[in-house]
């Protein structure tokens, strides 16, 4: 039986042109609700200093299941109202898990 690891996310959002700082302002609106969420370890937010469009999210959960069930939770239906308005013009979504556990 497999024994269940920790799994990370990391999900790098583009603002649309002119939108950054709403982008971010909206994205700080999910760090606490997502570091109450079930199996969340840690869950942070950085803008990247050398383009100021691009945002980081990442998370780091117990497991698959949990990330999972975070994906699934209505917590994250700002990401379709930031699409709507187009605050956001890209998002590149990156899951990971450590080869050496588990």
């Amino acid at each position: 039986m497999a024994t269940s690891q920790p799994v990370t996310h990391l999900a790098f959002i583009r603002a649309s042109s002119g939108r950054s700082v709403e982008l971010g302002e909206r994205l700080r609106q999910l760090l606490e609700p997502s570091r109450q969420a079930p199996g969340c370890l840690r869950f942070t937010l950085q803008q990247s200093q050398a383009d100021a469009d691009l945002w980081l999210l990442s998370g780091l959960w117990s497991d698959q299941q949990a990330m999972s069930g975070y994906f699934a939770s209505p917590t994250l239906d700002l990401f379709g109202e930031l699409v709507q308005a187009q605050v956001l013009a890209s998002l590149d979504l990156h899951t990971f898990a450590d080869p050496c556990t588990g």
